[in-house]
C-alpha cells in the first residue's frame, strides 16, 4: 500500500460512482463504449487511488507515473478519474465526445490534462508504453534513480492483444528487461462482434511468459487481488509485468452484465436507472458524485505533495554542484532539447550515398549529445546506423545508459516505441529502415504527426535504384504518401551536404516528425555555393541558373535526380535552363510568396519535375510543363539497367524536353 489503508466500503462506493459517470457520459453523448470501461473500473481505480504517483497541482510533473489507456475507447473511465484527480471538471464529463471538449471520443495527448498519449488505434498504447519505459530507464541511468524513478502503467483489452504490434513490442520489452512497465489486461472476453472465442483462442499468459514477462492472473474485480498483483509487479525489477484480470463486461449493470453488445453501445435509460438502483446510486440524478467519495479519493494528495517536495530538495542539491546534471535535467523537465550539432566535412568530388552521409553525421551528433535514442529495424549496416551504435552504446539489461536500440525486424513496433520515447520527453528518438517498409511503420508515423512528436524517421534505399531486390523493395508511392500526410516534414536531400543540413534542421524541430528519404547509391557532392543550411531550410533553392538568370525552362528535382537534372541542363544548350533542388515541398510551400516567385516565377510556365518515384503531387509546381517519374512498380535488375529502361538518363529526358517545348 502506497499511502493509506484501504476502506472497502468507500472503495465499492467509488467504483459504483465511476461506473455511474461512465454510463451517464456515454448515454448523454448517445455514443461511446460503456461495457469495457465498466469491466476495467476496479483495476484502474485501485491503481489511481493507491499506487499512481502524480502531482495534483501539475499534470505534467516530470517524475509522474505514466498511465496509458491503450483501450482508448474506454475513455470515459479515464476522464472520470481525471475528474477525481482534479485535472478536469464535471462539466467536461457532460460534454463527452462533443466539439472542442476536453473529453473527446478517444484520449488526445496535448489536449486533455493528464492524458499521456493519444490512443484509439488498438495496440499502439501498449507499444508507446514500451518507449516510455525505455526513456525512463535511460534517464534514470543518466541522472540517477534518486531523481528519475517512475512507473509506466497500461490498460489494454482483448483487441489490443489481437493487434500484432502489441506482440512485437512485448518481445522488445521482455528482451530489454523493462521492470518498471506494468500492463493491466482487462480480459472480459468480449468485443464488438461477439465473444472473443469466436475469433481467437490465444493463451496470452503463455505467450508473455515466452517473452520473458512476469505474468500474474487475478480476478479483475477483487480489490485485494488487484492490490497484491500491483505490489508483486512493482517488486519485479528484471521483467515487465502483465496483470491478467478476468473480468465481466458491463460489470455492475442490472440486466446486461456480460452482454458483448455493451462494448460499443450506450445503455438504455431504463437500464441506467436500474443499474444505478442496483449500485446504490440515486437513479434520478445524472453525473452524481457524493462529496464523501471525492474527499476519500483525495486524502493522500498532501502526502503526494510532500513526496514531491522531498524530491525537489534532492534535485536542488544536485543542481547546485553539477552543471551537466542541471542542463540535462532541464532538457528532461522542459522537454526542450538543444543540440550542439556540428557536422563533418565533406569533400567536393567525393561520391557518397546520402545514407552513408547520414551515418557519418549521426555518429558526430552522438559524440556531442546524450539525448539521442534510436536504431534500426535489423538493417544496421544498410541504414548506416552502426556508427551511431558504436558511439552511443547498445541499450540492454546490462547497459542502461546505451542509446542504440536493436528492434529486430519490427518496423511498426519500432515506430510506436519511438513515439513513446518522445512522449516521455527528454530525448530525440529516431528509427531507420528501408523506405518501402515505411508502409509497415505508417500507422505509428501518423500518430507521431497527430501528437506533434519530434520523431526522426530515416528511410534509406529511396527509389528504384535499389536495383536487384526488385519491385517489393523499390519505393514508388512512398514519397507521395508522406507528403500528403498533415503535420509531417519530408526531406529528400541530394548529396552529403544537403543531408547534413537536413539533419541539423530535423534536430532543431520539436513539434513534428521528420522523414528523411536517403539514397542507396553513391552520389557526387554538389560543387555549388548555394548548398547551405538556409537554403535547405527554405525547402527549395536554385542550384544552377541560366547565364542571364532569366530562364525559359526550369527543371525541379529532389534527391539523386538533382544530379540527373544538372546533366539534362548541360544537354539543353539551346535553352536558358534553371535547375532547382527541392528537398522539401512542405518547407517550400511555407515560404513567403516573394521567395517562391524568386525560385519559380509565374512567367516561366514551362517546368519539368524529375523524381524517381510517383509523379503524384508534382502538378502544382510544373505549371504548363510536365512531370517525369515512375508511375508503375519496378523490376529486378541492376540499377544501371533500370535507369536506362525507365528512361532516367540525360539523353532521354533532354530529348523529351526538346520535343515538348519546341
Amino acid at each position: 500500500m502506497e499511502f493509506l489503508e484501504r476502506n472497502p466500503r468507500l472503495d465499492e462506493k467509488t467504483v459504483a460512482t465511476i461506473r455511474g459517470l461512465i454510463i451517464d457520459g456515454t448515454r448523454k453523448a448517445n455514443s461511446g463504449h460503456p461495457g469495457g470501461a465498466m469491466s476495467s473500473t476496479d483495476m484502474v481505480y485501485i491503481l489511481f487511488k493507491y499506487f499512481l504517483r502524480f502531482d495534483p497541482d501539475n499534470s505534467c510533473w516530470f517524475n509522474r507515473d505514466r498511465f496509458i489507456l491503450s483501450a482508448g475507447h474506454e475513455s470515459m473511465l479515464l476522464y472520470s478519474l481525471l475528474y477525481f484527480q482534479g485535472f478536469i471538471d464535471k462539466e467536461e464529463l457532460k460534454r463527452f465526445r462533443q466539439f472542442e471538449s476536453l473529453t473527446p471520443g478517444h484520449p488526445e495527448y496535448g489536449h486533455t490534462p493528464g492524458v499521456d498519449a493519444t490512443t484509439g488505434p488498438l495496440g499502439q498504447g501498449v507499444a508507446m508504453s514500451v518507449g516510455m519505459a525505455i526513456a525512463e530507464t535511460v534517464a534514470a541511468a543518466q541522472l540517477g534513480d534518486d531523481v528519475i524513478d517512475h512507473y509506466t502503467y497500461v490498460l489494454a483489452g482483448d483487441g489490443d492483444f489481437q493487434e500484432p504490434v502489441t506482440l512485437g513490442v512485448a518481445a522488445n520489452a521482455g528482451h530489454f528487461g523493462l521492470g518498471k512497465l506494468i500492463v493491466f489486461y482487462d480480459k472480459n472476453d468480449a468485443q464488438i462482434s461477439g465473444p472473443v472465442s469466436r475469433a481467437d483462442s490465444t493463451d496470452i499468459a503463455i505467450v508473455f511468459k515466452g517473452f520473458n514477462w512476469q505474468v500474474i492472473k487475478i480476478d479483475g474485480h477483487d480489490h485485494q487481488q488487484i492490490v497484491e498483483a500491483i505490489v508483486s509487479a512493482k517488486e519485479e525489477q528484471l521483467r515487465p509485468s502483465i496483470i491478467i484480470g478476468k473480468t465481466t463486461i458491463a460489470k455492475g449493470a442490472a440486466n446486461v452484465e456480460g452482454d458483448f453488445r455493451t462494448h460499443g453501445s450506450p445503455l438504455s435509460e431504463n437500464e441506467i436507472a436500474a443499474t444505478k438502483e442496483k449500485n446504490g446510486l440515486p437513479k434520478d440524478k445524472f453525473f452524481y458524485v457524493d462529496e464523501e467519495v471525492i474527499h476519500s479519493f483525495r486524502l493522500h494528495f498532501e502526502d503526494l505533495r510532500n513526496e514531491i517536495a522531498e524530491l525537489q530538495s534532492r534535485v536542488d542539491k544536485k543542481t547546485k554542484t553539477n552543471i551537466a546534471f542541471r542542463q540535462r535535467l532541464k532538457e528532461l523537465v522542459e522537454n526542450s532539447l538543444s543540440f550542439n550539432t556540428g557536422i563533418p566535412k565533406f569533400k567536393v568530388g567525393e561520391n557518397l550515398a546520402t545514407r552513408a552521409a547520414f551515418g557519418k553525421v549521426m555518429a558526430t551528433f552522438a559524440k556531442q549529445n546524450t539525448s539521442i535514442i534510436g536504431g534500426s529495424a535489423d538493417l544496421e549496416p544498410s541504414n548506416n546506423t552502426k556508427d551511431f551504435a558504436d558511439v552511443a552504446g547498445e541499450f540492454s539489461r546490462n547497459n542502461r545508459k546505451g542509446q542504440n536500440l536493436s528492434f529486430a525486424v519490427r518496423e511498426f513496433p519500432m515506430a510506436a516505441i519511438l513515439n513513446g520515447i518522445a512522449l516521455h520527453g527528454g530525448f530525440k528518438p529516431f528509427g531507420a529502415t528501408f523506405f518501402v517498409f515505411s508502409d509497415y511503420a505508417k500507422p505509428a508515423v501518423r500518430l507521431s504527426a497527430l501528437q506533434k512528436l519530434p520523431v526522426l524517421y530515416v528511410f534509406t534505399h529511396d527509389s528504384f535504384y535499389v536495383g536487384e531486390d526488385g519491385p517489393t523493395h523499390q519505393p514508388i508511392e512512398q514519397l507521395a504518401t508522406f507528403r500528403s500526410m498533415p503535420g509531417i516534414l519530408t526531406l529528400r536531400p541530394a548529396d552529403a551536404r544537403e543531408t547534413a543540413f537536413a539533419m541539423q534542421l530535423a534536430f532543431d524541430i520539436n513539434n513534428m516528425p521528420v522523414v528523411l528519404a536517403l539514397s542507396r547509391q553513391s552520389l557526387p557532392i554538389l560543387d555549388f555555393q548555394a548548398v547551405t543550411f538556409d537554403n535547405i531550410r527554405k525547402g527549395a533553392y536554385i542550384v544552377k541558373d541560366s547565364n542571364n538568370n532569366k530562364p525559359n525552362l526550369i527543371l525541379i528535382a529532389t534527391g539523386s535526380e538533382v544530379h540527373l537534372a544538372l546533366k539534362v541542363a548541360e544537354k539543353l544548350t539551346d535553352l536558358a535552363v534553371r535547375v532547382v533542388s527541392m528537398p522539401s515541398m512542405e518547407l517550400f510551400d511555407a515560404q513567403p510568396n516573394e521567395y517562391k516567385q524568386r525560385i519559380l516565377p509565374d512567367e516561366v510556365r514551362y517546368r519539368v519535375s524529375i523524381e524517381a518515384g510517383s509523379t503524384f503531387g508534382w502538378g502544382k509546381y510544373v505549371a504548363d510543363g510536365w512531370s517525369f517519374g515512375i508511375d508503375r512498380f519496378g523490376n529486378s535488375a541492376p540499377a544501371s539497367e533500370l535507369e536506362k529502361s525507365f528512361g532516367f538518363t540525360p539523353e532521354n529526358i533532354a530529348t523529351l524536353v526538346k520535343e515538348r517545348y519546341l
